[in-house]
């Protein structure tokens, strides 16, 4: 890692004489190269022949559907339409789950990375008070045990269990997973949708940018609200993993819109690999990305609050957006900051269709972290597999260089633009790009005026600016 801490510049980015591209990452090192010819393939995986739905399965297709709502553990937290207002509902019993429609639901997975029992054994952690109280009410009633068990029981037969050694357990052997499901720190934001509203053919799946900028925006300010409570509720968590698989070869399990919220007790070796590089340069995010970006006419998208461009350095073709706040953490950020987040976040997945496999991974700065670090998102195109000259190597092929992937996204995102389905953001040659755009830095901030570009307008005797 030592040896990768400062990367030239001029690495990040080179084009060869035959129209190969070379790419460093300037956050991991990693080398990406893009070989002519490679990337000249359709992208999205839907069958060229979609089948009809069945009316009789409606909101039925899979376990996260909004009439199967018993399919998943017991749910944290629902939001829900009030008029023209969104509330949310916390604390559900399971006789109350099919009281409202959930626009967006925050369960627990059944099947979890780090589990309870990590917590548990490692730290002695417990339920906070008010979370037990709550475990004890929804199993006080018929149908909430008859749910947990549910729930246990798939899970320990997914695990191996047999059926005889199912029936011989004790009832407290048979919830012993209860714990993991209220309070467990790997968790699921569904969305309502499976498919598009009004929707006749298996090929029109909802995505995040079948979305409405509005309904976006509360999908990611529900997310948030859960991060923060997983934090709130484990003093052991150093970090929580935020990411987003869409369809089956991007890792989903369902092709049924959902976040993950994963907790761990270790920052991860992405976050100690950028804090070496911000401790030495504490610019470096405006630097080695949006300023480089800018710089190289990658920039896609921007507004007040945020900016996106075609990043470089990756394994797979990815989109970056950036928050421009003076605040690390999504939690905290202003709602101006978030919708604006959410706008070039909503806009890159639409403009990506629903078609292409792909990961939503978010970074931010560690609770714990002593230095400012900006909050930012990538979407990366899960368009090719990695193969044995990636294994042999630890070079990677990336099949659409930043400059094909700019050019691909950016006429979609006029179109989508046009069409109203989009914020009304700046796209492209539109976007301002002033240099040190990242406010999290506060040298930049002090030095703010002096950083942005002067503007070119007629003095009062007449003459220009630039006279």
């Amino acid at each position: 890692m030592q040896q990768q801490q400062f990367i030239s510049e001029s690495n990040y980015l080179m084009r060869m004489a035959d129209g190969t591209i070379k790419q460093v990452n300037p956050f991991t090192g990693t080398e990406v190269w893009t070989v002519p010819g490679r990337g000249n393939r359709p992208l999205g995986i839907m069958s060229p022949n979609p089948a009809r739905l069945d009316p009789a399965k409606m909101d039925a297709h899979c376990s996260f559907c909004a009439q199967m709502y018993l399919e998943t553990p017991p749910e944290k937290a629902r939001l829900v339409k009030s008029g023209d207002d969104h509330i949310t509902l916390r604390h559900l019993h399971a006789d109350a789950l099919f009281d409202t429609v959930a626009e967006f639901r925050r369960v627990p997975n059944l099947f979890e990375i780090v589990s309870f029992d990590y917590w548990k054994k490692n730290f002695d952690y417990r339920l906070p008070d008010a979370i037990e109280q709550h475990k004890r009410d929804y199993l006080a009633s018929v149908a909430g045990r008859q749910h947990v068990l549910r729930m246990s029981e798939q899970r320990l037969k997914a695990a191996g269990l047999d059926e005889s050694a199912w029936d011989r357990m004790s009832m407290d052997e048979r919830l012993q997973f209860a714990n993991a499901f209220f309070g467990g720190g790997h968790e699921l934001i569904v969305a309502r949708r499976h498919f598009v509203d009004g929707a006749t053919h298996d090929n029109q799946l909802a995505s995040s940018g079948t979305f409405t900028p509005e309904e976006h925006y509360h999908y990611l300010r529900f997310t948030i609200d859960a991060l923060r409570d997983i934090y709130v509720n484990n003093r052991y968590v150093r970090y929580v993993a935020v990411f987003q698989n869409w369809l089956k070869p991007a890792g989903a399990s369902f092709d049924h819109l959902h976040k993950q919220l994963v907790a761990i007790d270790d920052r991860g070796v992405q976050n100690e690999m950028e804090l070496a590089r911000v401790r030495a340069n504490p610019n470096f995010y405006n630097e080695a990305a949006v300023n480089f970006a800018a710089y190289r006419n990658l920039v896609v998208a921007e507004n007040d609050y945020a900016i996106a461009f075609a990043g470089f350095g990756h394994r797979f073709p990815t989109l970056e957006v950036f928050s421009k706040s003076e605040r690390s953490q999504p939690w905290n950020h202003s709602s101006e900051e978030l919708r604006g987040m959410s706008d070039l976040i909503h806009a890159c997945h639409a403009a990506t269709g629903s078609d292409v496999p792909c990961n939503e991974e978010w970074y931010y700065k560690p609770p714990d972290v002593d230095v400012p670090m900006p909050w930012r998102v990538l979407i990366k195109w899960r368009v090719s597999t990695p193969a044995g000259f990636e294994g042999g190597t630890k070079i990677y092929v990336n099949t659409i260089d930043p400059e094909t992937l700019r050019d691909r996204v950016v006429p979609k995102l006029f179109r989508l633009k046009g069409e109203g389905r989009i914020a009304p953001i700046k796209i492209a040659f539109e976007c301002p790009c002033v240099p040190n755009c990242l406010r999290y830095n506060p040298a930049v901030r002090q030095q703010e005026q002096d950083s942005h570009r002067p503007e070119f307008r007629p003095l009062s005797d007449g003459l220009s600016r630039d006279d």
